[in-house]
């Protein structure tokens, strides 16, 4: 019962999988698309002109004597017959060419929806092992989808408008044989849409593993993981990780493929007995001199292209419905964009003239019950420099992307100047120039290293040179073999990399770059050596040319001269004042203070 409610759902769903194939083909190439139905037509045109010029031939050819064979129109006949069929042969290749195209556009489209998802989602989005299989899926399997339904929806128009004209060719000529070839397509379209649902099982399955898989083959041949690997000589136990990893899944994934042979196997045999049983109607017609040898010569020519015809059209179906429920899965991705975005605010810089505000803050991630952050007040006024310290998991870089608009706080809230950060939306970031400690290192030119922290301006030339200079980066990047054109990664031709310092003053020259009220610098020192860092906060008020900064670290040393200094311990402010005065209270920061003091003696 429950399944003949499926069956009858499939059905009613048919309209719906072929009216969403057909737009989501069209808005992706509409001339395209125009030209790839042509050419199906232009095909199915042609096998029609096959059959009637069969006929034709074999009713000359049916002629007692020889000498009354018209031997003009036999040429013209013989000559149509190698044009159609030479034309039917070039459609062919045009059509397959023209699907290829047209696949790789219909791709393109769906990978445009799948980055402005991504694009678009807040950082926490990322912080969810949902999300990322679900993403996961997307990319192996949905984007891939929308390929197969151009290919079956074009399959499906050819096929179909070949089946309608072969159909009335067979009705002429032995009306018997159509409800045979017809039956024999029922367990093609039954079987078709039980191998979507095992498909999407699979896939669904499968997501958490393929990524482990994935992650393993990156680090085990991505250059940046490579002197780790090595040095631990770690590469033989991940390689058993993952090839125990591409064992199990092979073992799956060959369940999965015999499932489906023993479907497609079904299919082809329901199809053979219809085939097979129209044939020996057929026959048995023609020994009852019910048809003549002409007409049954055309009906087994029009059988035959019905019968291909019909296979073709009944595995589009079953391509389509395959697709429809990765499309499904793709189509609850792409809705998440809206409800994973965060306001575009007004288009401009969060407002800072008066005092950025974080009150009573608290924030937890997701899937986690223990707050990494508890009821966190904190100021910034205009041209300030706040320090932010603590031990490690204080909640120090949760905090600094809370202020950045980063993350949205479970609890509390962010001000700029009175405006709620939640209503600003994007404008916080606007306002925001942030450097984390696991900065990018882009495979770009040096110059647009630099230039991505204004993207809008990116290949401004002078601004990248002028924040390099003020970042200490000028002097290694110029006398690169291209200059600010170099690429900075050795994986690419002409490439070069750097020294992890001398990365990190280009994420310095990055910060720089943004036109920002507010500096955020998450350990911005951390490996540079002590005469760099002197240098760099001893004029960090001068390089902030009046901008407000928040810094983040763990070198007591490189804070002392801010303006106001909050530490952190397990996710809540415990004390902030200058450094003076918190020396004098003798409290967490004294002690860590003199703790790392003595290192140095």
């Amino acid at each position: 019962m429950v399944e003949s409610r499926t069956r009858s759902r499939d059905v009613r769903a048919l309209p719906r999988l072929l009216g969403r194939a057909v737009r989501l083909v069209r808005q992706a190439d509409p001339r395209g698309f125009a030209a790839a139905a042509a050419y199906q037509l232009v095909g199915a045109v042609a096998s029609v002109g096959l059959v009637v010029i069969g006929k034709l031939l074999l009713d000359i050819l049916q002629v007692p004597d020889a000498d009354d064979v018209p031997g003009g129109r036999l040429a013209v006949l013989v000559g149509a017959l190698a044009l159609v069929s030479a034309g039917s042969s070039a459609i062919g290749t045009f059509q397959s060419q023209q699907q290829r195209l047209l696949g790789e556009r219909v791709a393109l489209a769906a990978w445009e929806r799948v980055l402005d998802v991504t694009g678009r989602a807040r950082l926490e989005t990322y912080e969810s092992s949902t999300f990322y299989d679900q993403l996961q899926r997307v990319q192996t399997n949905a984007i891939m989808r929308p390929v197969t339904v151009t290919t079956g929806l074009f399959q499906l128009i050819g096929g179909g408008a070949t089946t309608v004209a072969m159909l009335l060719a067979v009705a002429v000529l032995a009306p018997v044989l159509i409800p045979l070839l017809l039956l024999g397509g029922i367990p093609a379209i039954l079987m078709s849409r039980r191998a979507s649902r095992t498909e999407f099982s699979f896939a669904v399955a499968q997501s958490p593993l393929v990524r482990q898989r994935d992650y393993l083959r990156e680090i085990l041949t991505r250059r940046e993981p490579a002197k780790e690997v090595r040095a631990f000589d770690a590469a033989t136990v991940l390689r058993r990780r993952h090839d125990a990893m591409s064992r199990t899944f092979t073992a799956a994934l060959r369940s999965q493929v015999r499932r489906r042979q023993r479907q497609t196997a079904v299919t082809a045999l329901a199809s053979g007995l219809a085939l097979a049983a129209a044939l020996g109607v057929l026959a048995w017609q023609v020994a009852s001199e019910r048809i003549s040898i002409a007409e049954a010569g055309a009906a087994v020519l029009a059988v035959r292209l019905l019968s291909g015809r019909l296979d073709q059209v009944f595995g589009s179906l079953g391509q389509l419905f395959e697709s429809a429920v990765f499309l499904d899965d793709l189509d609850r991705f792409l809705a998440l964009g809206a409800r994973l975005a965060r306001p575009h605010g007004s288009g401009q810089a969060a407002p800072h003239r008066d005092v950025l505000a974080v009150e009573k803050v608290s924030y937890a991630y997701p899937g986690t019950s223990r707050p990494a952050l508890r009821d966190v007040d904190l100021r910034i006024r205009p041209g300030e420099v706040v320090a932010l310290v603590g031990e490690n998991g204080s909640g120090k870089t949760t905090l600094a992307k809370i202020i950045a608009g980063l993350y949205a706080p479970t609890a509390g809230r962010v001000t700029w100047d009175g405006h709620d950060a939640a209503e600003l939306g994007n404008d916080v970031t606007r306002a925001s120039a942030v450097i984390f400690q696991d900065f990018v290192r882009y495979q770009f030119p040096a110059r647009d290293n630099i230039g991505i922290g204004d993207p809008e301006r990116m290949d401004d030339p002078d601004a990248a040179e002028q924040a390099a200079r003020r970042a200490g980066a000028h002097g290694f990047l110029s006398v690169l073999p291209a200059g600010y054109d170099t690429i900075l990664s050795r994986e690419y031709a002409g490439g070069r990399d750097l020294s992890l310092g001398q990365w990190q003053r280009v994420a310095l020259a990055r910060a720089f770059r943004r036109d920002a009220s507010l500096v955020i610098l998450d350990e911005p020192t951390a490996s540079l050596d002590p005469r760099a860092e002197h240098d760099l906060f001893a004029d960090i008020r001068g390089l902030l040319q009046g901008r407000s900064a928040l810094l983040v670290s763990h070198r007591y040393s490189s804070v002392r001269n801010a303006d106001r200094i909050y530490v952190l311990q397990a996710g809540e402010v415990v004390e902030h004042g200058t450094h003076d005065e918190l020396i004098a209270r003798q409290g967490l920061y004294a002690e860590l203070y003199e703790l790392q003091s003595r290192t140095y003696l």
